[in-house]
């Protein structure tokens, strides 16, 4: 068992060492990482870097110093940017029109959630390893309770930390930063700290003083909206909302004001809930150009499910039931759904459902967004999915799992179904 009464480690080879030491003793790193209370926390969150954009630069190392954008189309929006794109002032869910103007030499990367699926399921893996206790946030980040664990692990939750954070970068190729303090929202707020790679701690002893030097939009679940309306009202920084009554709190922003009030004293009485269901699988586009012709839709449609239908596999999830989604040129949102016979999760059966509501809600409008998309998922296998094709169920399952085999090997763009490869004119 690892003596715990220092208060440092090296995140290079994990020995305990002084805090006092500029060098680990054991292997000359200066990787050395202390605070007061660092043997005596468990509760962390772990965020991975840039994911996306991490791991096509891994799978293309001719990426590994240029600007890299994950998104599309002119009017889609920026799903993760790398830290390189960053420098420019790219970031996530900005407009791309505005991330191109702002990096006209980002290279700029369709996603491809199904590959990122697989590592963000292989981080969660290793997280479960060293304790039950995980609550999912997304598909890369997530809170642990490590409370317990010294026994089983043979070191406190920090050097374990450290050590999965090590092993995540060794056998999948991308970057984690982690965030240690004793509640959630302390850790979810440390974990930001020092990207890439970071380690950042929150203590009990400090956290008043630490909140008081932030500015209140610093808290986590306030947005720009609610951080103007609050600046408006003269609060700025989060040592205003420490000297505020908590009832005026209240009375001033609702429930809302009663979070602040607890939050900016550093009091989150929220547990770590293991595993979050996941309710729905979804994939959808926004057009450069809006879009009348229905045939052009449902090419663009078969694509999205073809997505869809991966995700589900590749989580091992079925559903049932189909959602359209449709947003017209005026931005009006038009949303079908339809019940299966049973459970699914085939491209072909997923495309016959909504092909059928797409022909059913098209109106000869111009449409800016496609979408399609699963619910009342359950695990898949247990249910014969329902036949919309002919008769011709298992062979069609089985085509697709050759495909996706192909796919996974050597690509996505290795095997393009008929419809995806036509022209818009034929």
């Amino acid at each position: 068992m690892i003596d715990t009464a220092e208060s440092a480690f090296c995140r290079a080879c994990f020995v305990v060492c002084g805090p006092a030491e500029p060098r680990c003793a054991a292997c000359g790193a200066r990787r050395i990482i202390s605070h007061p209370e660092l043997f005596a926390l468990s509760i962390a969150h772990l965020d991975c870097d840039a994911f996306y954009a991490a791991i096509e630069k891994r799978d293309n190392p001719e990426l590994a110093d240029k600007p890299v954008i994950i998104g599309g189309g002119v009017r889609g929006v920026v799903s993760t940017a790398c830290y390189v794109a960053r420098t420019y002032g790219v970031k996530s869910a900005m407009p791309m029109f505005k991330a191109r103007q702002a990096c006209p030499d980002a290279v700029i990367i369709k996603p491809n959630m199904a590959k990122y699926a697989d590592v963000g399921r292989a981080v969660r893996l290793m997280m479960l390893d060293l304790t039950p206790m995980v609550e999912p946030l997304s598909i890369d980040e997530a809170f642990m309770d490590l409370s317990g664990t010294a026994r089983l692990h043979g070191a406190p939750p920090a050097i374990t930390l450290a050590r999965l954070q090590a092993r995540i970068e060794n056998e999948l190729g991308v970057t984690a930063s982690v965030g240690l303090s004793h509640n959630k929202f302390l850790a979810k707020m440390a974990s930001d700290f020092d990207k890439p790679k970071g380690f950042s701690v929150i203590g009990k002893s400090e956290t008043l003083e630490f909140l008081a030097s932030l500015p209140v939009r610093m808290i986590w679940g306030i947005g720009a909206a609610m951080a103007a309306k609050l600046e408006q009202d003269g609060i700025t920084s989060i040592a205003q909302l420490q000297k505020m009554d908590a009832s005026s709190l209240g009375k001033r922003y609702g429930e809302l004001g009663l979070r602040l009030a607890r939050l900016s004293q550093g009091q989150d009485a929220r547990r770590i809930k293991p595993e979050r269901e996941t309710k729905s699988v979804s994939s959808e586009t926004t057009f450069n150009k809006d879009i009348s012709d229905v045939r052009l839709l449902e090419d663009i449609l078969w694509e999205l499910c073809e997505k869809v239908s991966a995700r589900m596999k590749a989580s091992n999830f079925e559903g049932r039931v189909v959602t359209l989604k449709l947003k017209t040129a005026k931005f009006k949102t038009i949303t079908r759904r339809r019940t299966l016979e049973a459970p699914a999760n085939l491209a072909r059966t997923t495309f016959a459902a909504a092909k059928r509501m797409l022909h059913e809600a098209a109106d000869g409008q111009s449409y800016r967004l496609i979408g399609v998309g699963y619910s009342a998922l359950s695990t898949a296998g247990g249910h014969k999915e329902a036949d919309l094709f002919g008769g011709e169920t298992v062979r069609v399952a089985a085509q697709e799992k050759a495909i996706d085999a192909i796919r996974e090997k050597y690509g996505r763009d290795a095997v393009k179904a008929g419809r995806t490869l036509r022209s818009p004119r034929d």
